[in-house]
């Protein structure tokens, strides 16, 4: 869980601002993200880090989105931190050596659920630069990340705990379907199908 309001003006950082209600939000986020890619190695793997937990309504952005992109049959991403197999505060140190040891300069792109202002709850962010998870929450865990995409899921500043417990499911499943969806347009566009046999 991140906090977006301390994110918000550092370093310059070219930020993507996506509304839930936009009908056009999972191709924004689609053609965002893909411009991001490529302005990394094309060779890198790409390892999506999606951060959270199921016991908690407000914190399961990360691992629904992980663990719909898992389900689908591709190669593009490779998917760490689903329903099952969370990644969160307890184990988030141990998956990233995993992860730098099985992948020679992995880009990573981290997802996590965010807490924010008011006006921005249903909102998607993507941005280059690291993802500070736990910041919402007052946990002091490694920033990961090349690119990250968060979710305003709540309102942040007071009892963070609580009023992720008390996070309606709706908006959290919105903007996972969102990013699931978005994630998808990439993946098609990458696809590499079989030629088609000749007439």
């Amino acid at each position: 869980m991140a906090v977006f309001s301390k994110r918000a003006q550092s370093n310059n950082v070219i930020k993507t601002k996506i509304r839930m209600e936009d009908v056009l939000a999972p191709s924004k986020l689609a053609g965002d993200l893909s411009l991001r890619l490529k302005k990394h190695d094309y060779e890198s793997p790409r390892i999506l880090l999606c951060i959270g937990t199921d016991r908690s309504t407000g914190d399961c952005l990360g691992p629904l989105v992980g663990s719909k992109i898992d389900q689908l049959k591709q190669d593009y991403f490779e998917v760490y931190g689903t329903l099952n197999n969370p990644v969160h505060a307890s184990n988030l140190k141990d998956t990233l050596e995993k992860i730098y040891t099985r992948y020679q300069n992995p880009l990573i792109i981290a997802i996590d659920a965010c807490l924010g202002r008011i006006e921005n709850v249903g909102c998607i962010n993507l941005a280059d630069g690291s993802l500070h998870p736990g910041a919402g929450v007052n946990k002091h865990l490694p920033p990961v990340g090349q690119i990250h995409i968060t979710g305003i899921v709540n309102v942040g500043g007071f009892m963070e705990y609580m009023v992720l417990q008390n996070t309606r499911l709706n908006i959290v499943m919105g903007l996972a379907d969102i990013i699931v969806k978005g994630l998808s347009k990439i993946i098609m566009e990458n696809s590499h199908p079989q030629s088609a046999r000749g007439c």
